[in-house]
């Protein structure tokens, strides 16, 4: 059995294929997924599980070298943008490197999950609380 924090098949497996630069989405229920890219539906209800304990089960596993969010999360849910750079803090610190964040409008966001290698879909219902991890190299 997996040792590791991550224990969903997909996700790891995702992961494990991944290569410098590739990126993966962790999203809220309502943000559309292009029917080319991979989905990882994990949504039971409104809120569960939540999109940033999912984004840190995930970056547990994911060397991250940079982040994507919408202009509208920064804009209209501040309180929530203060958490998602809080974990991205986290996730520097962790890996003991710089991870860099960019902000796009909710419309460019959209169109950058087209080349994720997939979209992992939440319960989360916080409007914008969608992000794109890169992955980095980890050595």
């Amino acid at each position: 059995m997996k040792k590791g924090v991550l224990l969903n098949a997909p996700v790891s497996g995702i992961i494990s294929h991944m290569g410098h630069g590739d990126g993966l989405c962790v999203g809220d229920a309502g943000l559309p997924i292009p029917q080319n890219v991979m989905r990882i539906d994990l949504a039971v209800m409104r809120g569960l599980p939540a999109m940033l304990e999912t984004a840190k089960a995930i970056t547990d596993e994911m060397q991250v070298e940079r982040v994507v969010i919408a202009d509208e999360l920064v804009e209209q849910q501040p309180a929530y943008h203060l958490r998602v750079l809080t974990l991205i803090a986290e996730i520097s610190k962790q890996q003991n490197t710089r991870v860099e964040i960019s902000s796009v409008s909710h419309d460019a966001f959209k169109a950058l999950t087209a080349d994720c290698r997939a979209v992992v879909r939440t319960g989360e219902c916080t409007p914008y609380a969608n992000i794109i991890f890169y992955s980095g190299v980890a050595f």
